[in-house]
């Protein structure tokens, strides 16, 4: 095996992590494509409901994903587009929450377009957005900050799909009619 790294600068060392970390978001951009593809073939299953006082119902899973949906990939967009620097994640969840609450009155098929066009919004901006531009930051209430990949990586796509698991498991267990 050839041995070049002694020859490597700085600059072939930051080239190398630009790479890699191009790579990694277009590995989270089909992440969020998969979840998509997933949203829209469960999507004609859901039948409008509430699941009352205890779990939550396909519909209102359906109804949290697009608000995830949204929420998440405008705060990666903005986090990115540096129009976001202070982050209030609390109330942010908070507002989140009840947005749930209203997006749960719409029709299943309503939800899944929301949904869809939220995380094709995500996606482009995931593909096209520097690696740079998503290595920006904003700080959370508590002191912590958040890089725009990160928003897009944990609350967003990682999110989404643990959610995903619990609508596929609530459509297993709900009778076909």
């Amino acid at each position: 095996m050839k041995i070049e790294s002694p020859a490597f600068t700085m600059d072939d060392v930051r080239g190398f992590m630009e790479t890699y970390l191009d790579r990694d978001r277009q590995i989270l951009a089909e992440r969020l494509q998969r979840i998509s593809d997933r949203v829209a073939e469960l999507g004609p299953r859901i039948q409008q409901q509430s699941g009352g006082d205890g779990e939550w119902s396909a519909h209102e899973i359906l109804a949290h994903l697009a608000v995830v949906s949204k929420f998440y990939g405008v705060l990666v967009h903005r986090i990115a587009a540096g129009k976001l620097e202070d982050l209030n994640l609390l109330e942010a969840v908070n507002m989140r929450d009840a947005a749930g609450k209203q997006m749960s009155e719409l029709e299943p098929a309503e939800l899944v377009r929301m949904t869809l066009a939220d995380h094709e919004r995500t996606i482009k901006t995931l593909r096209t957005t520097s690696t740079s531009s998503l290595r920006r930051s904003a700080r959370a209430d508590d002191g912590t900050t958040m890089t725009a990949e990160e928003v897009a990586r944990l609350p967003l796509v990682t999110h989404l799909e643990m959610h995903i698991e619990q609508l596929e498991k609530v459509l297993s267990e709900t009778p076909k009619t």
